[in-house]
């Protein structure tokens, strides 16, 4: 067996679910979307027989945990293995562990782990090894806890100090020195063993707006971001196995107003044609205001697919978006050609990481 095998062997369903990372709680049905995506309700933090029928009914391809699936080092541990051996391909357990503020694990009480005051103080230090033991530590630390996919390093310029959401997160304003920053701690989480991400793409760091709550736009040229937002993101095409693309528009590039999550000519023109990425596409989490004040939730999943996205993140309902996906697939709007090519990209990713393993008999 070896991946040609395996893709030809795949369900269309099979597929499609391999486009999908949601919420653990997204995999209990009896749950509204507004207690899926609300941090303060309670979270869940063990599988159980009910998501385990959805995993079956919707074979997504990986989960993503928030700070409210977590309780305990224990209750962790057996919830993220639980769910690495539940369905026919194994999943990707992702989680947001940047370091300072935005650090699911390292910040919930009861996780004697190392914190870090945020990515600028790492930055203002202009350390490549410190930088790559932070990504060293964090990826060690995850893998023990049984996760194989983190969300970070961010990639974002910290330029525009109206930015309500980048700030701190970000390793710092120049250009030359964040790409070497953000270079150095992907160098770390290859040494743990953790596929990383480079976010927000094509960068987030000078918006006056917050995706989560609305739509943002940055108002730069091509030349403007080639040599300034681009910059971090074209110089570590080959140190990530993944790039997440933000939903900031970008009207003087594209002509419009579409997120460039959803926008072919940023994730299919740019991104891969102009820059050479031959990695995974994900999108920003689809259930962000930015996302679902305008489209539906199948219509942002299908619409992602067709502008060259591979992953779509968290939408705004599963069930919806799964079927608008494989209506799709079946109806030629996204030709199996294309879903073959995001679903192998997923694939190599995962066997590169030992997530998905074959016997070499």
């Amino acid at each position: 067996m070896n991946i040609e095998q395996l893709l030809t062997d795949m369900t269309d369903e099979q597929k499609v679910g391999q486009l999908f990372l949601v919420r653990p709680d997204a995999l209990d049905l009896s749950r509204t979307q507004q207690q899926i995506d609300d941090a303060n309700a309670p979270g869940v933090t063990e599988l159980t027989d009910a998501m385990r029928e959805t995993l079956a009914r919707y074979p997504v391809g990986g989960t993503v945990f928030f700070g409210k699936n977590i309780e305990s080092p224990d209750q962790l541990r057996t919830m993220t293995a639980e769910l690495g051996s539940t369905g026919a391909i194994p999943l990707f357990i992702a989680v947001d562990e940047e370091g300072g503020r935005v650090a699911r694990l390292a910040n919930t009480p009861g996780f004697d782990l190392p914190r870090y005051e945020s990515a600028a103080a790492v930055g203002a230090e202009n350390d490549l090894a410190a930088a790559q033991e932070m990504g060293l530590a964090i990826g060690t630390y995850l893998r023990d806890y049984g996760f194989n996919l983190d969300f970070a390093p961010v990639a974002d310029l910290n330029t525009n100090p109206a930015n309500p959401v980048i700030g701190q997160r970000a390793f710092g304003s120049d250009p030359d020195t964040v790409a070497a920053l953000v270079g150095a701690v992907c160098d770390g989480f290859e040494e743990a063993g953790i596929a990383c991400t480079l976010k927000h793409f094509p960068g987030h760091g000078d918006t006056a707006e917050d995706t989560h709550t609305g739509s943002a736009v940055i108002r730069k040229t091509m030349e403007e971001l080639r040599s300034c937002e681009l910059v971090p993101f074209a110089r570590n095409l080959e140190e990530a196995p993944l790039i997440m693309a933000a939903h900031i528009a970008v009207p003087e590039v594209t002509g419009n107003d579409t997120p460039a999550s959803l926008s072919e000519p940023i994730l299919t023109g740019l991104l891969r044609q102009e820059l050479g990425f031959s990695g995974v596409i994900v999108t920003d989490s689809l259930s962000m205001q930015a996302i679902t004040d305008h489209y539906t939730p199948g219509e942002a999943a299908v619409q992602a697919i067709l502008a060259g996205a591979d992953i779509l993140l968290m939408p705004a309902n599963l069930p919806e978006a799964f079927d608008a996906v494989n209506e799709a697939v079946q109806d030629g709007t996204i030709s199996r050609e294309r879903l073959d090519e995001s679903v192998h990209r997923i694939l190599v990713c995962k066997e590169k990481y030992d997530i998905l393993t074959f016997d070499e008999r």
